[in-house]
């Protein structure tokens, strides 16, 4: 998979004329990503499905908290008959701050997204489901027919990573440093390990914050923001492994969860920079993700891409196809 993440926070129509510069440019498979304060990730996907010919689509990711579990096998199920079978079901825990200004309490995250996507395989088999977990479901079924739809799980903590290793069609490894890579295969290996042999092979893909441009200052300041959130929730071993300081991450993360975004960019370090995000020239780029591909199988090109999206979309696919030429 040779994958981009576009998002929903620009028009629905200008992220449609991207996602058809990206599968003119080679990207196979275009993910949406989910904020509430951004537009409709399937409304979006629906669209973009309209006007491409063969890449596959998806959520990158929705969460099985803001909406009920069966609606979204249903909402998956839509999108996938409205792009003639090419739909890929990204589904992930969501992120716990964000779910807070919601009044969400993210509890049971390995739980409630394990059985999301149980529940939602038996419905797409045209199973009729009663379910009571971390969320109930009684006589529930869906009234067309479905067909097959892959699952990629985002994962970042070992148990996430150890479950879709055992248990879904692909990972989303929210990663772009080979440090957090290596140590994300490791955990996955170990779910793949009690893997049934009947549930397929398993495709682990680094999604992974992408900023490229002609300029490789300008990449590294556009990858200020995405940088920010990501530091922000970062677990303490992790910031260890990159050596870098919990106090200064913990401010960063109090600025973000109170809408201080421009004193939460500015705190950002160029080391911050180089553990979460690949951001530079092509030829930068192009090397980093030959690292990660060590780790990996499939590669996502996740945002913010660059200071000018359609260039970097140019830019990202040309280092992609570098980086996995040989």
């Amino acid at each position: 998979m040779k994958a981009i993440e576009l998002t929903p926070e620009h028009p629905v129509e200008e992220v449609r004329r991207l996602a058809e510069r990206a599968e003119r440019t080679g990207f196979d498979t275009i993910f949406a990503s989910n904020h509430y304060n951004n537009r409709d990730p399937f409304q979006t996907l629906s669209s973009i499905a309209a006007a491409t010919d063969s890449v596959q689509l998806g959520p990158g990711v929705v969460n099985p908290y803001e909406t009920h579990p069966v609606r979204l096998a249903s909402r998956m199920a839509t999108l996938d008959e409205s792009s003639d079978g090419r739909g890929v079901f990204g589904i992930g825990a969501g992120d716990a701050s964000t779910l807070a200004n919601l009044g969400v309490e993210r509890d049971s995250p390995l739980r409630r997204v394990l059985e999301t996507f149980k529940v939602a395989q038996q419905l797409w088999t045209g199973d009729t489901v009663d379910h009571d977990g971390t969320f109930r479901a009684t006589d529930a079924s869906l009234n067309y027919a479905v067909g097959e739809i892959p699952v990629y799980v985002g994962a970042q903590g070992p148990h996430m990573l150890r479950m879709s290793g055992k248990h879904a069609d692909g990972v989303l490894v929210n990663a772009s440093h080979p440090a957090d890579l290596s140590w994300s295969a490791d955990r996955i290996e170990e779910g793949r390990s009690e893997r049934p042999d009947d549930r397929g092979d398993l495709d682990v893909a680094a999604y992974a914050s992408v900023s490229v441009a002609e300029s490789e200052d300008r990449a590294r300041e556009a990858a200020r923001p995405p940088v920010a959130f990501i530091v922000g929730s970062t677990a303490p071993p992790v910031l260890d492994r990159h050596g870098l300081d919990h106090d200064r991450a913990e401010a960063i993360g109090n600025a973000v969860q109170h809408g201080d975004f421009e004193t939460a960019f500015e705190a950002v370090t160029p080391e911050m920079i180089d553990a979460f995000a690949i951001a530079g020239t092509k030829a930068t780029v192009a090397d980093r993700i030959e690292e990660a591909m060590n780790h990996v199988d499939s590669f996502v090109a996740a945002s913010p891409l660059g200071p000018d999206l359609e260039t970097a979309i140019e830019l990202a696919a040309e280092a992609l196809e570098d980086a996995t030429a040989t």
